[in-house]
């Protein structure tokens, strides 16, 4: 019998939940797979509708305000020089974190001003304090309503205890060690991976299973 956590599936009830578990432990599809008894395919086909309902929780969710640190990172390939923003075959990403709080990520086509600033207005009201290095994508931030301190990473040390963005920083550590152990994910599934660290590390202290449960009813039927 279907579960009624997801009618259009033939998983039990059972086998839905253990294996929502196991995803929340980071268990890889294919040993979760083995664990509960069933096929390798249904396990990655689930693995992938949570992930899918992961990133609408976190687009839901995204609305910063408060002071909030801007700053992009790039994942895989490799960096075409050793200093700089040049890369070759990585994917950029803006993201944006609250203090105290939520961090959101986007993957984006390139860091000119105009991309950088328009996520900016989307998710962070003005009046907020922005907090960014001294990339010039930056500028003119001020001339749109919100207070802006930029950090000077050659100087080697920060002039106020505000002003830093180590909490976007250490998200970008947190999400890289945790997508290492992929091995590599396809560009086109890239986005589903991001989103999901991002959820983890914006309900860490909570009750995962519990969460991804209640966001897949909310959420799974209205996905095509």
């Amino acid at each position: 019998m279907a579960s009624p956590l997801l009618p259009r599936t033939h998983l039990t009830t059972r086998h839905l939940r253990a294996l929502i578990r196991l995803f929340a432990l980071e268990v890889p599809a294919s040993r979760a797979a083995r664990e509960i008894g069933v096929h390798r395919h249904t396990a990655e086909r689930l693995y992938t509708l949570i992930r899918r309902v992961l990133v609408h929780a976190c687009e839901a969710e995204a609305r910063l305000d408060g002071e909030v640190e801007v700053d992009e990172s790039y994942f895989g390939g490799v960096r075409k020089f050793l200093r700089g923003r040049a890369v070759q075959g990585k994917v950029v990403v803006l993201g944006l974190l609250k203090r105290h709080g939520r961090v959101y990520t986007r993957p984006v086509p390139n860091v000119t001003r105009q991309v950088l600033r328009r996520i900016i207005r989307q998710k962070v009201p003005r009046g907020s304090t922005i907090y960014s290095d001294c990339f010039r994508s930056y500028d003119g931030l001020l001339t749109e309503g919100y207070r802006h301190y930029r950090i000077n990473h050659g100087e080697g040390f920060a002039t106020s205890r505000r002003r830093h963005i180590n909490g976007i920083e250490n998200f970008w550590g947190f999400a890289k060690t945790k997508l290492r152990r992929y091995y590599g994910v396809r560009r086109s599934h890239f986005v589903l991976y991001l989103k999901e660290m991002e959820f983890r590390f914006n309900h860490r202290h909570e009750d995962l299973p519990r969460l991804i449960e209640r966001f897949l009813k909310q959420t799974a039927p209205n996905l095509d």
